[in-house]
């Protein structure tokens, strides 16, 4: 009688060995070409190995959008006074100053007054602030970025989130790269970009298993921009199998258990 228990539940065993197997072989089904970036169609490009590439972009300011602004001269005490942020402290330093652009693309600048920045660049606004400056200040200099440059990463990403970029040039594998890349379960072909323009939202699905992706007019992305990275077929399969298994292979250990503890 102890020998025919054993033997059974060695058979149950050797069951529950193959359901793992069945479950692991499901989740690792799909090749390297659905995983693997950049990869170069080797049919219709045999001898390319450059790419042109879309010219940089440079972010214009919209209305509510941030500015971050620190003004600089060889009298600091001087400058101080066009610096809030640092005023109240009394002494010269770095802190920068945000302004809010209001509805009517403007922002407000001690002595300067109101100046109009919707629609340019920081590069240009920090050419037209100093001169304005030089009628207050000895030789003045201008530090601005935007600091309302943000990008959300949602879906398959190792850390998902809203991130911050105050060089004003981001592109989506530098996003990729700052959120850690995409999991293994990533939709590699299936990357969306959603971005406001004009009061609509652009959808945008990028394939980045091909070298495409450097000449798209997505891949510099945009304050505001959203990149969602889209479970793959690997995570769908993997889920699904799951559950139609477990329910089995729990069956099965219970029935083990109870033949173990009868044989015991």
């Amino acid at each position: 009688m102890f020998i025919i228990k054993s033997s059974l539940v060695k058979q149950k065993m050797s069951y529950f060995s193959f359901l793992l197997f069945v479950l692991i072989s499901f989740s690792s089904c799909l090749s390297r070409k659905h995983y693997d970036y950049f990869q170069k169609d080797t049919e219709a490009r045999k001898n390319m190995d450059t790419l042109s590439m879309p010219d940089e972009f440079e972010p214009k300011i919209e209305a509510n959008d941030i500015l971050a602004i620190h003004i600089s001269s060889i009298n600091a005490e001087a400058a101080s006074f066009f610096n809030p942020a640092q005023a109240n402290a009394g002494e010269a330093g770095t802190e920068m100053t945000n302004y809010l652009v209001d509805l009517k693309g403007e922002i407000e600048i001690p002595l300067v007054g109101k100046l109009k920045v919707q629609g340019q660049s920081t590069r240009e606004v920090r050419e037209v602030l100093r001169q304005k400056l030089e009628k207050y200040l000895q030789d003045p200099s201008v530090r601005i970025y935007l600091e309302s440059f943000k990008v959300t990463l949602l879906g398959e990403i190792k850390l998902p989130g809203v991130y911050q970029v105050k060089n004003e040039k981001l592109t989506l594998t530098d996003a990729l790269g700052l959120a850690g890349d995409m999991t293994i379960f990533g939709d590699r072909k299936a990357v969306m970009v959603i971005r406001n323009v004009k009061g609509q939202k652009v959808f945008s699905t990028l394939d980045l298993t091909t070298r495409d992706i450097f000449q798209s007019d997505f891949y510099y992305l945009r304050p505001g921009d959203v990149v969602y990275v889209p479970a793959g077929k690997g995570r769908i399969a993997t889920a699904d199998t799951f559950y139609r298994i477990a329910p089995l292979v729990i069956s099965v250990l219970s029935l083990i258990a109870i033949l173990t503890i009868r044989v015991n």
